[in-house]
């Protein structure tokens, strides 16, 4: 019976040569890389002379390209998975596909670790990381409040990530409902050229009016309550 992998491949969430050896050398060796939007994964496999065949799947994708994917896993394929940047998975329909094929007798799952913009952020964050409390992106709209409240409320680090063109208005919500001696910390574009770590009070970061281009990961200390 052909038994297919699907190899769950971290790639780097800026700077490329943040990859590991192992990920190069499964990226090389797999049938086909399953890739959130090709034109960003090809400019990786440019960067290092791989040639290998893509298949996009993203937050869209239905589920005949579901059965796509597990079709060729089940005729004895091996396919990588990978996102933009960082861990599959995390904050990415990677995991509607784990989850999907998990179970499947002809199918192996394999993690390839490496990357997580938010496992960098609370690197350098200095808040307690022994807890924290992951919460992806704030909703655009709809029970945005309701995300800021349990951010506000939470015992343990708070750690999630923000858009460019939201940065300003999330810093804001955040100031109407913390507490002022609140600690935050404010990554953007980490590991790129113009990384920048903004550190302080809620308050402090407003007035530094952080630059709204690029993406962010913001950290929370912990509530006193």
């Amino acid at each position: 019976m052909p038994t297919g992998i699907l190899y769950v491949v971290a790639t780097p969430i800026g700077n490329l040569d943040d990859i590991t050896l192992r990920a190069l050398s499964i990226l090389r060796s797999v049938d086909v890389i399953l890739c959130e939007d090709t034109r960003v994964t090809a400019k990786l496999l440019q960067h290092y002379q791989i040639q290998r065949s893509l298949l996009s799947y993203h937050q869209h994708s239905d589920r005949r390209k579901t059965k796509e994917i597990q079709a060729l896993l089940e005729e004895g394929k091996n396919l990588a998975l990978v996102t933009d940047a960082g861990t599959p998975g995390i904050s990415d329909p990677g995991n509607v596909l784990v989850a999907h094929l998990i179970g499947n007798p002809q199918i192996q799952i394999i993690p390839i670790p490496g990357p997580s913009a938010l496992i960098t952020a609370l690197s350098v964050s200095g808040l307690p990381t022994d807890k924290f409390l992951f919460l992806g992106f704030p909703p655009h709209k709809n029970k945005r409040q309701k995300f800021f409240k349990e951010v506000e409320q939470s015992s343990h680090t708070v750690v999630f990530y923000e858009s460019g063109h939201r940065i300003t208005r999330c810093l804001a919500e955040l100031s109407a409902l913390l507490h002022p001696n609140r600690q935050i910390v404010v990554c953007r574009e980490l590991t790129k050229k113009f990384e920048t770590i903004y550190r302080g009070t809620v308050a402090q970061l407003v007035a530094a009016a952080p630059d709204e281009r690029g993406e962010f990961v913001v950290v929370v200390s912990p509530s006193a309550n």
